[in-house]
């Protein structure tokens, strides 16, 4: 059996739904390539007890590593340093010179606070004194914000974490380099992990693909194959020790026979990145009606976006389809706003109006009102334009309630555009 983690995610605000956890599944992506078994992932507040209960509940469970997130903070509720030491029976010091780090990282923040009423140095320096508070034998993993992360040698090795995904992410590549963390997993399992994304198929499509694969390719068995659909999209992540990658291949063979049109990504890439790296040397403009903004919102995550994304213009109304796009009244009122001839005209306004090369429209009814017989919920018209006279225009019936149609739209929207743009 490969060695085996657990998760423990703190804090209060966590486990009331009020912030989302990001870490437990980053974690667990992170312990998946490293061949690492995960037993579990627990949420729990910010009290000790709880806390506690859950390390002891996953040491029972004969896990070789816990990691917990959060807690690591200079107030009253950030205890998880304490549970842990004495969860693993060691006293707690002060670190005098992670005390005089925290102090250097502090001083730039301070600075930002002047006038009456500013904090004084030596107060905020007392208060996150208790940061500088370590197990006795850890090894200490520098803070990225002010809290620095631990990692606890035993059985179970205890990795202590931020709870922040900006310090946590950085900090657990630090952690897995440690002695006390590479000895609890030194009987890992060595995966490869790949993972295809489709757009276009049903699960029951890929489905099928898998059940013919079975008696098909050769140890079929022997690949850990988990599916997913997000955002409208497929993903197909294989997991497989390195003396079956033939039997990889050979799956990976029997889906570009099966569904090559549906395959736009065999490394994992994600549409948004492939779509910034198609729209480099062109600019970019967007008329959204049902997404509101949404599309631009996603072509402007990538750094780099103002290279190519010139702007947008949210068109919601009619009016608004008319004065800023030029959309022609008499063509709404022909085809109603919800009609592929409205997305073109919408699509040819962007272009005009940001004397852009490529432009995408999507307008749509998200619900739960303003359908009509022939126009039900989800019904959504896309047009890519290039300034070139191509143009991709299509017409579509989206499931789900209102988030999930306008979130569906952008998704359907950037694979339109990444096939112009591969096919110019």
């Amino acid at each position: 059996m490969s060695a085996r983690a657990g998760i423990v995610v703190t804090g209060t605000e966590v486990l009331t739904g009020r912030v989302a956890d990001r870490n437990g599944p980053w974690l667990a992506d992170r312990l998946l390539e490293l061949g690492v078994e995960l037993a579990h992932i627990t949420i729990c507040g910010d009290r000790p007890r709880d806390i506690e209960a859950q390390l002891r509940f996953l040491a029972a469970e004969g896990v070789d590593l816990i990691i917990t997130s959060g807690g690591l903070g200079p107030t009253a509720d950030d205890l998880t340093v304490d549970t842990v030491a004495r969860f693993c029976g060691r006293d707690i010091v002060l670190d005098t010179e992670l005390e005089a780090r925290i102090a250097e990282i502090l001083k730039p923040m301070m600075a930002r606070y002047t006038g009456p009423g500013a904090p004084d140095f030596a107060t905020v320096r007392a208060a996150n004194r208790k940061q500088a508070l370590v197990p006795v034998g850890a090894t200490i993993l520098d803070p990225v914000g002010t809290a620095p992360g631990v990692v606890v040698p035993g059985t179970p090795t205890v990795v202590v974490l931020p709870g922040p995904p900006r310090e946590l992410q950085p900090m657990w590549h630090k952690a897995i380099a440690t002695t006390a963390v590479q000895e609890a997993l030194a009987g890992r399992t060595h995966y490869e992990q790949q993972m295809v994304r489709m757009f276009g198929l049903p699960e029951s499509g890929l489905a099928d693909t898998l059940r013919h694969a079975e008696g098909a390719v050769e140890d079929f068995h022997r690949l850990e194959i988990t599916t997913c659909l997000r955002r409208g999209e497929l993903e197909i992540v294989t997991r497989y020790e390195p003396e079956v990658a033939g039997s990889y291949e050979r799956l990976l063979t029997l889906l570009r026979d099966r569904h090559a049109r549906a395959i736009f990504s065999e490394d994992g890439s994600h549409i948004d990145d492939l779509v910034a790296a198609a729209l480099q040397g062109r600019t970019i403009a967007t008329a959204e009606s049902c997404t509101a903004g949404m599309l631009a919102g996603r072509l402007a995550d990538p750094p780099g976006a103002s290279d190519y994304l010139a702007g947008g213009v949210v068109s919601y109304s009619n009016e608004a389809k008319v004065e800023l796009l030029g959309v022609d009244a008499a063509l709404i009122a022909e085809h109603g706003a919800v009609s592929e001839p409205v997305a073109e005209a919408m699509a040819a306004g962007a272009l005009r109006r940001f004397g852009a090369d490529t432009a995408v429209s999507i307008t749509g009814i998200a619900g739960p009102g303003g359908a009509t017989p022939d126009k039900p919920v989800g019904t959504v018209c896309f047009c890519v334009a290039l300034d070139d006279g191509r143009k991709i225009t299509r017409t579509t019936r989206l499931p789900g309630d209102r988030a999930d149609v306008r979130e569906r739209s952008t998704t359907v929207a950037m694979h339109l555009l990444y096939r112009a743009l591969s096919t110019d």
